[in-house]
């Protein structure tokens, strides 16, 4: 898959921002989500066939799916850091991802053979450990064990779809002594994503391709 259409939510800045300049420049067409349209930021100052739209992940999805459309890749990034409220992290991070791409599934809005990524964290890995991770951890773990009970229902839908650890990134939630870029977190999470097959679908994967650890 050389083009396409891509939606990633998630993509006012940071890691998702750099996926949005990545595709663009590759001649994809691109709708990103932000929560604050009103003040998109960069993303309104990006040249060629960009699509911006507001939303944010706790609403619903009815307004969202029409006005995207088909798609050939869809990317969940949208997510927050550890500070925030146990609920809302749950909701954000374990809850939406998993609502908003059934959504689009639900709506045939993915063509067969479409690539789902959704942005996990090495931190939501049990590795066998009944005990919490951390409210942050227990988010992505929640997320990674919703996402590997629907799979199976995925896969018959045609889809490929992994969770992926993006990396210690030098983001707002990252912070500075992260030591990889947001440049080269989004090209190890496009050469991943552009050799996905079947043999992936239900995986957890590492931005630079490597299987991870449940």
């Amino acid at each position: 898959m050389t083009t396409g259409r891509i939606l990633i939510v998630g993509a006012s800045r940071g890691i998702g921002l750099g996926l949005v300049r990545s595709y663009l420049d590759d001649g994809w067409t691109v709708h990103a989500t932000t929560r604050t349209p009103e003040a998109p930021g960069e993303l309104g100052s990006l040249a060629g066939p960009i699509f911006v739209h507001g939303f944010d992940v706790l609403d619903d999805t009815d307004g969202l799916v029409p006005a995207v459309g088909g798609l050939d890749v869809l990317i969940h990034n949208a997510g927050v850091g550890r500070g925030t409220p146990r609920d809302l992290m749950m909701a954000v991070n374990a809850e939406a991802p998993i609502r908003v791409v059934q959504a689009f599934l639900d709506a045939g809005s993915l063509t067969t053979g479409g690539r789902v990524v959704i942005v996990t964290s090495q931190m939501g890995a049990r590795r066998g450990s009944t005990e919490s991770l951390g409210d942050y951890g227990d988010s992505k773990a929640a997320l990674n064990d919703e996402f590997r009970a629907r799979a199976d229902t995925w896969a018959e839908r045609g889809l490929v779809a992994v969770v992926v650890h993006p990396g210690w990134v030098r983001t707002d939630m990252g912070g500075e002594a992260a030591p990889l870029s947001i440049e080269e977190s989004a090209e190890g999470m496009r050469t991943l994503i552009a050799r996905l097959g079947p043999e992936n679908h239900g995986g957890f994967w590492t931005w630079d391709g490597r299987e991870h650890p449940w």
